[in-house]
């Protein structure tokens, strides 16, 4: 059996990266979305083992102590993180893994898988960018000046990532980013493991 890909999908507030991964998990039922774990407390309707891992600090500082983090990161006094052991014993089963995480947590996961696949959602335009946040209406023009300057933040790495989906028209974003992981599945490593009778005999 082959191993499943991990793919991480990276995009600044505003790119549309929720709407896409919602896409693509709904068009291709063999990619599994990693859940992470956090310490901070559920939010209204938030269910435990589904949108995360509910963990309290020491639990979580347990992880980080035994290595079994893949990535991690502490924000605004919390910590998120993702299993390594559950992300290895599904891509051992055969399974793609799609992580939703910032830059520095794609760099993370780099590290030690360096086969895992970057995407990099970006909007069409920066002002496209900031009408968006704008038009949500919820966050004052301070927190719409932070929000925009960490996206320039984020943006600025795209270059680390295999691939870059410009989220322009979605129909169309929504082909590129699942065209991404039906041509990872076609590689030749892959393909030979999952073909390799096929292949050998054409090797006579």
């Amino acid at each position: 059996m082959a191993r499943g890909n991990i793919f991480v999908v990276t995009a600044p507030s505003g790119a549309g990266k929720t709407t896409l991964v919602a896409a693509l998990l709904a068009a291709d039922q063999n990619v599994q979305l990693s859940i992470s774990f956090t310490t901070r407390a559920p939010r209204g309707g938030e269910v435990h083992g589904k949108d995360y891992h509910f963990i309290d600090r020491a639990g979580f500082e347990a992880m980080i102590a035994a290595h079994d983090l893949l990535e991690y990161a502490e924000v605004y006094g919390n910590y998120y993180g993702t299993s390594r052991q559950w992300i290895e014993s599904v891509i051992d089963n055969g399974r793609d893994i799609l992580l939703e995480i910032d830059w520095q947590g794609a760099q993370q996961v780099k590290r030690i898988f360096s086969d895992s696949v970057g995407i990099f959602v970006l909007p069409p335009s920066i002002d496209t960018l900031e009408q968006r946040l704008r038009s949500r209406g919820k966050d004052s023009e301070e927190v719409i000046a932070k929000r925009m300057a960490a996206a320039r933040e984020e943006m600025s790495h795209f270059d680390e990532a295999d691939y870059v989906v410009v989220n322009e028209h979605i129909d169309e974003a929504v082909r590129d980013i699942v065209a991404v992981v039906r041509a990872e599945r076609l590689r030749q490593r892959t393909q030979r493991i999952r073909h390799g009778a096929l292949l050998g005999s054409l090797k006579g």
